[in-house]
């Protein structure tokens, strides 16, 4: 992710000079008792994802946490507003971006019980392992941008505490589960973006929350099985949700994620095909500029992006090497 964001912003050449930090974001509402702490790609920054928080009987249930300090903050301050505890923790999979936030809020509310998919334990000595060795190269490199490299020193650190990141209730399957008094569908996506993702619908709002099986400006493919993430989207395109929160991005209508889907399918057959990455990367930004940012410069950095995973895909038989139970011979 660090090397395809550093390519896609075009940062690998000059060091830029340290910012404010961003301002704590501020909730939206998305429904009854709904609302979303909305992350992003900042400049000279690693990515935080999107946040929902549910209010429920018993406290407030939380899905996905950040990774930046400012991104928690939001998250405490809604529940300092509304003077509720946190009850619970769902994590959608185990991407720092997501999940990094959780030991903050553990320590404000030690009675929240976490929950997620078991697949954080390969991340922890596979995926994360190679990505702290990687980090030990960016974080001391001058010509990087202070602020990258602060968020790298964070990653390692939080990979080091690898631990404080696994579920107290590990999701073994689809199923209902009503936490803090308020009951909430819960599916499991095998093989998607990782080996276990969850995502999440609530009736009582119409809130679908789908993690990174939906992400703008590009699904972001580091650990990706790309059947199992066609076959997740296909199941979400059957939910009847009013609102669907991806991992990434805004919110989405039902016909956006159906958009999403065909583009990804789209996507992901070009990419396993002959044609030019650079003939992939501009099909899928013709396919999704109308959830993207209206200018040039962010319809060229997308592009970017996405050809530099077709590029990784077709360097790994179609898949990520993590793609876990489903590898194949390298082409």
């Amino acid at each position: 992710m660090i090397a395809i964001l550093l390519a896609a912003q075009g940062m690998a050449g000059s060091a830029l000079a340290v910012g404010p930090a961003p301002p704590v974001p501020e909730p939206q509402p998305l429904g009854p008792a709904a609302w979303l702490i909305s992350g992003g790609i900042l400049p000279d920054r690693e990515p935080d994802g999107n946040t929902v928080v549910f209010d429920s009987p018993e406290g407030l249930v939380v899905v996905d946490t950040g990774r930046h300090s400012w991104h928690r903050e939001a998250i405490l301050a809604l529940a300092a507003d509304r003077n509720r505890p946190i009850v619970a923790i769902i994590n959608s999979h185990w991407h720092l971006d997501h999940v990094s936030g959780n030991p903050a809020l553990r320590a404000a509310f030690p009675k929240l019980r976490t929950y997620s998919s078991n697949a954080i334990d390969g991340a922890l000595t596979e995926f994360l392992a190679s990505s702290a060795r990687e980090y030990a190269n960016y974080a001391n490199v001058p010509r990087f941008p202070e602020t990258l490299r602060e968020d790298i020193r964070g990653d390692i650190l939080t990979i080091e505490n690898g631990a404080a990141l696994k579920p107290d209730v590990v999701v073994e399957a689809s199923t209902s589960l009503t936490l803090g008094g308020r009951t909430f569908q819960i599916n499991l996506a095998r093989h998607a973006v990782t080996s276990g993702d969850v995502w999440l619908y609530d009736q009582q709002s119409g809130v679908a929350v789908l993690g990174d099986l939906v992400t703008l400006p590009v699904p972001f493919l580091d650990t990706a099985c790309p059947e199992g993430w066609r076959a997740a989207l296909a199941q979400i395109s059957d939910a009847r949700f009013r609102i669907a929160v991806p991992g990434h991005g805004a919110p989405m209508t039902p016909e956006d994620v159906s958009n999403y889907r065909k583009a990804f399918d789209a996507f992901t057959a070009c990419a396993d095909s002959l044609r030019p990455a650079d003939e992939c990367g501009a099909g899928w930004v013709d396919s999704v500029k109308s959830m993207l940012a209206h200018d040039a410069q962010a319809a060229a950095r997308t592009k970017a992006m996405a050809v530099d995973y077709v590029e990784m895909l077709r360097a790994n038989g179609g898949r990520s090497k993590y793609c876990e139970g489903l590898r194949v011979e390298t082409r």
